[in-house]
């Protein structure tokens, strides 16, 4: 038996305990990974620095050309826990995150560091998921929980060459903007993908297909397979894995993760000191934190507004069905800043709300995020 003992992002208020998940386990539940992790129930109150429910920041003042300076006679901010206005979706949130930072210890970490270093609230701008479209497997099977929600569909994007298309929705309005952090504070973004299996090859999509309609009866409930760290579909052979990780990285990731939260997204723009994405970066490579170099480290829009970086992606070991243990990719975490748009740019740092920033996502920049996931990237041999 392994086991692994760590103390992370709860510092002594929990520790990761792993364990060898037994063949009986994951014949049952079609989940592989080696070794799984658990945390205990977490008290979200005692992440916050002074007393349980508040704790206060100094503002920063982020001035484009002489990079980050304090504010020190900025007024202090109180922030509160978020009210519990939804609490179905928060648990849902919650239920997200909490298997995603068992399997990513990187993730765990990084968001240890920034607590760490930063006053300020530490808050998720999006979430993202990854799914095979077809047989009802695709963006639909996971994006349904959250538009009966109040979540709206925004815009659609296309990646032609990983053949790959994307929607991205909102939260509802008034959930943008509430107090509290991680997963109990403003409401994240969905950006959810899915694989246009139909464009790959007849080799790849049979085996797809073979897992896709051996798990039809479950498409429905992709949301509690992600909560539940579950695949849908029978454990995957490593020939299997093999054939798609050939053609696409995307497609052998999802076979063996499948809706398991495949990133979240620190809101860089809502911390303090670290406000700023470059300084960010700087501070978490100094820290030992590996960042996606596809493109850069730093993924900049076309029209400057929408910063991005992302970690690499944790390796983990994963059983397959056909008895071969071998090293696959996890989940990463990203880091996005928003900054304010040129019409907003009078406004004062304490009148700035979310709404005034750029908003949706980018192509090029999302292309390159997604090789966060990348054997070449993360060093590792698919075969």
């Amino acid at each position: 038996m392994l086991a692994v003992s760590c103390s992370r992002l709860y510092g002594d208020v929990a520790k990761l305990s792993c364990s060898t998940v037994g063949k009986a386990n994951r014949a049952a539940f079609g989940q592989s990974f080696l070794p799984t992790c658990s945390l205990p129930s977490i008290n979200h109150s005692r992440f916050f620095r002074g007393n349980s429910s508040t704790f206060f920041g100094s503002p920063c003042s982020l001035d484009r050309t002489s990079s980050l300076t304090l504010n020190a006679s900025a007024p202090k901010r109180r922030i509160t826990m978020a009210s519990t206005e939804v609490p179905l979706m928060r648990k849902l949130l919650s239920g997200f995150v909490k298997p995603y930072l068992e399997k990513n210890p990187t993730a765990v970490t990084a968001l240890e560091l920034i607590r760490k270093e930063d006053v300020g609230p530490v808050c998720f701008d999006h979430f993202a998921f990854r799914t095979f479209g077809v047989d009802g497997c695709g963006i639909d099977s996971i994006a349904q929980i959250f538009l009966d929600m109040g979540y709206k569909t925004r815009d659609e994007l296309r990646f032609p060459a990983k053949k790959l298309r994307a929607l991205w929705f909102s939260p509802p309005d008034h959930l943008y903007e509430v107090d509290g952090e991680l997963e109990n504070g403003p409401a994240p973004r969905i950006f959810i993908s899915e694989l246009l299996v139909d464009q790959l090859s007849e080799a790849s999509q049979k085996v797809i297909r073979k897992y896709t309609t051996a798990g039809a009866q479950y498409k429905r409930h992709a949301a509690t397979a992600s909560v539940l760290n579950t695949l849908t579909w029978p454990t995957p052979s490593f020939v299997d894995y093999q054939q798609l990780a050939r053609e696409s990285e995307y497609a052998a990731w999802t076979l063996v993760n499948g809706y398991s939260l495949n990133h979240a997204t620190v809101s860089v723009h809502r911390l303090s000191q670290l406000c700023d994405i470059s300084k960010l970066n700087q501070f978490l490579q100094k820290s030992g934190i590996k960042l996606n170099s596809e493109g850069g480290i730093l993924k900049v829009s076309p029209d400057g507004g929408l910063q991005q970086s992302s970690s690499v992606a944790d390796s983990v070991k994963y059983a397959f069905a056909d008895g071969e243990v071998k090293t696959v990719a996890g989940s990463y975490i990203e880091f996005a800043e928003r900054l304010v748009l040129p019409i907003y740019s009078d406004l004062k740092r304490e009148e700035v709300r979310e709404w005034h920033r750029r908003e949706g996502f980018e192509v090029s920049s999302a292309d390159k995020i997604f090789e966060s996931t990348s054997s070449e990237q993360m060093g590792i041999k698919t075969g």
